[in-house]
């Protein structure tokens, strides 16, 4: 019995065999079963959050759940690769310290409160409205403005060029802002 458990040991096969240690003779019996963890779960192509660069990722899921994230070896851009930045896009969604909630604190007090995404939407929504009807200029000087200055709008890379153009038409034309920038991958 020792000696058929001796026999499985990797060292007792790699003195027996006179292979270097780096093949099959390494292996233990759990070592040869071991499966990638993105093993039997889906994958979606998706891009880099972090730079303007666009960078490709695979995002795993499996049961509704995320499994791992990494470079697309498909992507003109990255070819498989990741900056640390966006190697570490999978701790960046799994992380224990990350917020799930919004923290809100009320002008001039001195500690924040929890309140729900909806209503954070909503106060937000409230104030640009608000903003824009304090600061729109329908004209100035007998010529047609139709803008305001009071708010701005900066564009994140992540986007493509159609979605930041959409963008572009609500808040200059729907909102009437001026005061536009952003980082469009082209």
């Amino acid at each position: 019995m020792i000696r058929k458990l001796l026999s499985r040991w990797p060292l007792i096969q790699q003195l027996r065999t006179g292979c270097d240690g780096t093949g099959v003779e390494a292996m233990t019996d759990r070592t040869r079963n071991l499966q990638p963890k993105t093993t039997g779960a889906e994958a979606a192509r998706s891009v880099c959050p972090y730079c303007g660069v666009g960078c490709g990722q695979l995002v795993f899921h499996k049961a509704g759940k995320l499994v791992s994230i990494e470079g697309d070896p498909e992507s003109p851009i990255s070819r498989g690769h990741l900056c640390p930045k966006g190697a570490d896009t999978y701790e960046l969604h799994t992380h224990r310290g990350r917020l799930k909630t919004v923290r809100y604190r009320a002008p001039y007090s001195r500690s924040w409160t929890e309140i729900p995404l909806e209503d954070a939407m909503d106060m937000v929504a409230q104030r640009v409205w608000e903003t824009r009807k304090k600061s729109f200029e329908v004209s100035r000087h007998g010529q047609s403005l139709m803008q305001t200055t009071a708010l701005a709008h900066l564009g994140g890379a992540t986007l493509d060029i159609e979605e930041n153009y959409l963008i572009k038409k609500l808040f200059t034309a729907g909102l009437g802002m001026v005061c536009l920038s952003n980082q469009a991958r082209i």
